[in-house]
């Protein structure tokens, strides 16, 4: 699958999503994109958008979106490492149009 990080996602999680083609909305040169102008860019070319914002689910209409969203509960690099495996079963069961918030 191919995933985009948004800007909260810490960088190291990649290395533990194996198997997985990883961007960055930095790296995509997205770092500047509003919620809204950025998913609908990450629709285009991703299956997987990965966050760290709870409030994503208030702040934008996400009905009809191809585009699979993983909510992941903090930013903290230690906190997520630990769940890593979790993560990574979330992703790879993961369908266009899900919606996942993650709690640790």
């Amino acid at each position: 699958m191919k995933i985009l990080f948004d800007h909260g996602t810490p960088a190291p999680l990649r290395r533990q999503l194996t198997g997985h083609e990883i961007a960055t909305a930095y790296e995509m040169g997205w770092a500047k994109l509003s919620n809204g102008d950025l998913l609908a860019a990450a629709e285009k070319s991703f299956d997987v958008f990965i966050t760290t914002d709870q409030n994503l689910r208030y702040q934008q209409n996400l009905a009809g979106r191809r585009l699979a969203i993983l909510v992941l509960p903090t930013t903290s690099w230690p906190k997520i490492q630990k769940h890593a495996s979790r993560i990574m079963e979330n992703v790879n069961a993961l369908k266009p149009g899900d919606f996942i918030e993650l709690s640790f």
